[in-house]
């Protein structure tokens, strides 16, 4: 009964899609609507008060002209603002993608269906972070 309930809750007309950035994971939900941009059930401009991270998830819409179109639903974990705001571009790409097809050339020409693969590189023994050594004492 349970099962029956969850897969009513999606609609036909959705499109889900995922975006990674660094260590921040985004999972998008897109439908037609009137350009409303949720992320984790809060406005954009309140989960992202640097402008630069809001230009940053929105600049894919703005790209292909869709960001009065379409409503976007995301919910985001891990990572910082940046990598989250990332991730929420790099979905939202995925999801334009699979709404319409015909998007998928000028995302990619714009490079916004390629993901970022930096990540952070790890610390090594004998080291105190990744590539400085230790400090070094003459006497």
């Amino acid at each position: 009964m349970a099962a029956e309930q969850s897969t009513k809750s999606v609609r036909t007309t959705d499109v889900l899609a995922t975006g990674r950035r660094k260590t921040a994971v985004a999972r998008i939900r897109l439908r037609p609507g009137s350009g409303a941009i949720k992320v984790n059930g809060r406005d954009l401009e309140v989960y992202f008060p640097a402008i630069k991270d809001r230009v940053l998830v929105s600049g894919a819409l703005e790209q292909v002209g869709k960001q009065s179109a379409v409503n976007v639903d995301i919910t985001v974990d891990g990572g910082g603002p940046t990598g989250q705001a990332g991730a929420c571009r790099l979905g939202i790409a995925r999801a334009l993608k699979s709404f319409d097809a015909e998007l998928a050339e000028p995302l990619r020409h714009s490079g916004l269906l390629t993901r970022d693969g930096r990540m952070k590189e790890r610390k090594k023994y004998g080291l105190r972070g990744a590539r400085r050594g230790t400090q070094f004492s003459k006497r």
